[in-house]
């Protein structure tokens, strides 16, 4: 599949996306690559090494039963890849402070919905956030706060799976 398709999948759902994000903060850099406030979401996306597939991460995607990408991305199957990617996406400006305060107000959990349409729910344990999917499924964000001149990202370790 071209790169270019690659980089719209990843605009869609580059994990936790947010709809506005600071330019005045110093973004942290994901797989060793600098990202810029001032940029989009898939103008920094395209920088990330560890974003080669698709996003969240390559790893993420690799703990994937084999052949589940090369499956997703057949043309056939772009409605289901559409969940997946989306299922990913939280629309609001929600940085890792905020989403720590909101599960220390849920009293240990936060839920979401996704653009998908489906629910994420976040919890802290040793100041780390996990996020817990419909299916029982688990993923822990390692690289918060990246904001983007079109949104926030969350950098997560694991493809989280609509139901």
């Amino acid at each position: 599949m071209k790169k270019s398709m690659f980089t719209m999948l990843a605009a869609t759902a580059v994990t936790i996306l947010s709809i506005t994000a600071s330019a005045q903060m110093k973004d942290p850099d994901v797989g060793g690559a600098p990202m810029y406030p001032d940029k989009t979401i898939v103008a920094n996306a395209v920088n990330s090494p560890i974003h080669k597939t698709l996003a969240p991460t390559d790893d993420a995607f690799a703990k994937l039963p084999a052949g589940t990408v090369d499956t997703l991305v057949k043309p056939e199957n772009k409605a289901t890849l559409d969940k997946v990617l989306t299922y990913h996406v939280v629309a609001g400006k929600i940085s890792s402070k905020e989403l720590k305060a909101w599960i220390k107000k849920g009293k240990g959990t936060y839920t979401a919905k996704t653009v998908e349409g489906g629910s994420l729910t976040f919890t802290e344990d040793m100041g780390k956030i996990k996020i817990t999917d419909e299916k029982g499924g688990t993923a822990w964000i390692t690289t918060a706060d990246v904001f983007q001149s079109n949104g926030v990202i969350h950098v997560i370790d694991t493809v989280l799976m609509p139901s």
